[in-house]
């Protein structure tokens, strides 16, 4: 599994077929055809489709299955190349490099302390299907939801009426005779203490399902978040686009300027700074970055709202300043 970079794995499409409407799977294995990483339920890898083209998508299949990766890729309207790669240009018995597996989206341990309630929309039962599968394996109590806006555009449909915990598993579908949509409020208004909720999918979604659980009184360490698509950039304080800003590079001393028309990973990449990152659009964390002196404006939805407050760090991809200057540890 050999690459020219040790901490990637070399990989190979060893099965690509159409999941739903605008999703794809992938099934990875090792190309030297021994065992992969182990992962965790809720993990991701990174896939590197070309030059300066990272994107990070979750990992499907059962935890407990080290032979395999398996990936839904839905393609994005609006992609910035991932998605396309992977619908267009990735076929089967092509080999790519790939990150091991990461995890910022991980179940609440013990398992069997609490029940656990999943709640996907669309592509975002990708992590939460290899959490149903951990879950059942451990005898824990949990439920999946599923959101989709029609039965055509609901991936591994299939299975999740044939595993063996199909049991619980409640769809819930926009078109049909008798459309089942998500009853937010009534749902989440059985919490017990021990009890913690899962999210992932678009933000419309998330934001809904954070407010219907704020409301609930669910405590903010007991919700779990992931997002597949960024938010949009909100303005500067005046409501006025945000303009240009100067990061001073504390190790050197040297001050990059961010044009308004840039992001600040972008100004530190032409300057020549090599700071890792995969997403771009402040999903992730990869890129995350110590602050020393100034104020961040947030954009993200990698931080929770007390990180964000301290203003001790940021996501260059995506964030900005409200303050002419920040001074980050780079």
């Amino acid at each position: 599994m050999a690459t020219s970079d040790p901490a990637l794995l070399r990989v190979r499409v060893a099965a690509k077929a159409p999941l739903a409407e605008g999703i794809c799977g992938l099934e990875l294995v090792a190309d030297d055809g021994g065992a992969l990483p182990a992962f965790s339920a809720g993990a991701h890898v990174d896939l590197h489709l070309g030059p300066g083209l990272v994107r990070p998508y979750s990992l499907c299949n059962d935890p407990a299955e080290t032979h395999r990766y398996r990936l839904g890729v839905l393609r994005e309207p609006a992609s910035r190349g991932g998605s396309a790669a992977v619908h267009d240009r990735l076929a089967l018995g092509d080999t790519l490099s790939i990150s091991r597996p990461r995890n910022l989206f991980a179940l609440a341990e013990p398992l069997n302390k609490g029940r656990h309630l999943l709640l996907a929309g669309g592509i975002g039962l990708t992590p939460l299907l290899a959490m149903a599968q951990a879950l059942h394996r451990a005898g824990a109590d949990f439920m999946l939801h599923v959101a989709a806006r029609s039965a055509a555009r609901l991936a591994f449909r299939d299975e999740l009426a044939t595993a063996p915990w199909s049991g619980r598993v409640s769809l819930h579908l926009d078109d049909g005779p008798e459309p089942q949509r998500l009853d937010l409020a009534a749902l989440l208004a059985d919490r017990r203490p021990d009890d913690h909720l899962y999210l992932c999918g678009p933000a419309g979604m998330l934001a809904a399902a954070r407010a219907a659980a704020s409301a609930a009184q669910w405590p903010a360490s007991h919700v779990h978040v992931e997002s597949f698509g960024a938010a949009a950039p909100e303005a500067g304080r005046d409501g006025a686009p945000a303009g240009s800003f100067e990061l001073e590079l504390a190790r050197s001393g040297r001050v990059i300027l961010v044009a308004p028309d840039q992001t600040a990973l972008q100004a530190l990449h032409a300057a020549g700074c090599e700071l890792p990152s995969s997403c771009e659009q402040g999903i992730c964390g990869t890129c995350l970055t110590p602050v020393l002196s100034g104020i961040p404006d947030h954009r993200d939805q990698y931080l929770e709202p007390n990180e964000q407050a301290a203003n001790d760090q940021f996501l260059p991809c995506c964030s900005r300043a409200r303050s002419a200057r920040l001074v980050v540890d780079l």
